[in-house]
């Protein structure tokens, strides 16, 4: 019994450390470097304003294509300075012959669908200006949001900014609305923390903008664009900064079975990535950096779904011979454990239901998550994941 106990109390470190100990821990770190006054993220310089290029892959985004252009005109930046490029590569549904009636739009188009990271690929050959910042057609961007970005670019230590993905939340959200606003209000405090440690670890696809003299095209199969430019980097000594307030808002996916379509390839494309940026494992020549990749991100699309599999069957052991029933500590622990399948299951259960209990989603949304990295896992050793646009349906 003393390996099993050994055994779960590693498994439980594991899964807490994941989900709520490294976010205690960096606030504390956080707090003691206030205290003491050390380190200093870098400070925006809102006198900082060179050209820009807006940059937008698309694939059959004509629904999007007036709401996008209306909104990246409105954006707080001169005008002058701006570039709005499309590359709108087997788009066959009008998209490219929409955009080309813009007189401010650049459009690279190709018939043949290639996947969106030979378009980023083929695309970014064409940009001139010193910053670019990518952002999805069916995002709209906070009206300061490119001003924000920008600014932070003024320290020549900073080679990439992340901006801030919001979810639209509605009275009415579903499982999959209701779990994925409050899962990104947390990633939005990590981040925060995490850029004033030292870096963040990965850019949100919906807005990020890099040093264009920093891009260097990306394997053709990469399923996460975003995140693999972003570390790469970082890899180079720069940081990845974060502005809460340079954001781009979208509606949640219209159910939780659309959210998991959307996660498993995550998933898929983060095991891809933990494999292909290997060498930021090493703490040794990465330091700091190899310590927040991997606490947020490495531990979540890897050992930490496995672990909470495996917390099942050993505390089900221990509870057992403590006496299931006789409430003893592991027992305890058990039944909580069970309560919060219970409690998924329900969120299952009241999935597209109206209900104002929004908190009875998170069990749900979590599991789906954890899920998701299983699925994910098999998806990538069977080579099954398409590099091409795969959106997800959204809540409307």
């Amino acid at each position: 019994m003393l390996v099993l106990k050994i055994l779960f109390w590693t498994l439980a470190f594991i899964v807490i450390y994941t989900y709520v100990g490294y976010g205690m821990l960096l606030y504390l770190i956080i707090k003691i470097r206030r205290f003491f006054k050390l380190g200093k993220t870098p400070a925006p310089n809102t006198g900082y304003e060179p050209d820009v290029t807006l940059f937008i892959s698309a694939y059959n985004e004509k629904d999007y294509v007036a709401g996008k252009m209306n909104n990246s005109m409105a954006l707080d930046y001169p005008k002058d300075k701006l570039h709005i490029v499309w590359v709108t590569d087997g788009s066959d549904d009008g998209t490219p012959e929409i955009l080309k009636q813009y007189s401010n739009v650049t459009v690279h188009h190709l018939p043949e669908r290639n996947g969106k990271i030979s378009a980023m690929n083929r695309g970014m050959k064409f940009v001139t200006t010193p910053i670019v910042i990518f952002s999805d057609a069916n995002t709209m961007l906070g009206k300061e949001s490119v001003q924000r970005i920008v600014n932070l670019f003024a320290a020549p230590s900073v080679g990439c900014v992340s901006g801030e993905k919001r979810i639209i939340n509605k009275e009415t959200d579903v499982a999959s609305g209701a779990g994925e606003g409050l899962y990104w209000k947390y990633e939005s405090a990590l981040k925060k923390w995490d850029a004033e440690l030292y870096s963040v670890v990965g850019a949100a696809g919906e807005l990020f903008a890099i040093r264009t003299e920093l891009y260097r095209d990306v394997e053709k199969d990469t399923l996460l664009d975003d995140f693999v430019i972003s570390l790469r980097v970082a890899q180079e000594g720069y940081t990845i900064q974060y502005d809460p307030e340079a954001y781009a808002i979208e509606n949640a996916s219209a159910n939780v079975k659309e959210e998991l379509k959307r996660k498993i390839r995550i998933s898929a494309g983060g095991i891809q990535a933990v494999i292909r940026l290997r060498s930021l494992l090493n703490i040794f020549k990465y330091g700091t950096l190899s310590f927040q990749y991997i606490s947020h991100r490495v531990l979540r699309w890897t050992l930490t779904p496995i672990c909470l599999v495996l917390l099942i069957p050993v505390g089900y052991l221990l509870a057992f011979n403590e006496g299931s029933m006789d409430f003893g500590m592991y027992a305890t622990l058990f039944w909580l454990q069970l309560l919060f399948y219970i409690a998924a299951l329900t969120g299952w259960f009241m999935e597209n239901r109206s209900t104002r209990i929004k908190l009875l989603f998170v069990p749900y949304y979590f599991f789906i998550m954890n899920l998701s990295v299983v699925l994910g896992f098999f998806r990538y050793m069977k080579k099954t994941q398409s590099v091409n646009w795969e959106r997800a349906k959204r809540a409307v």
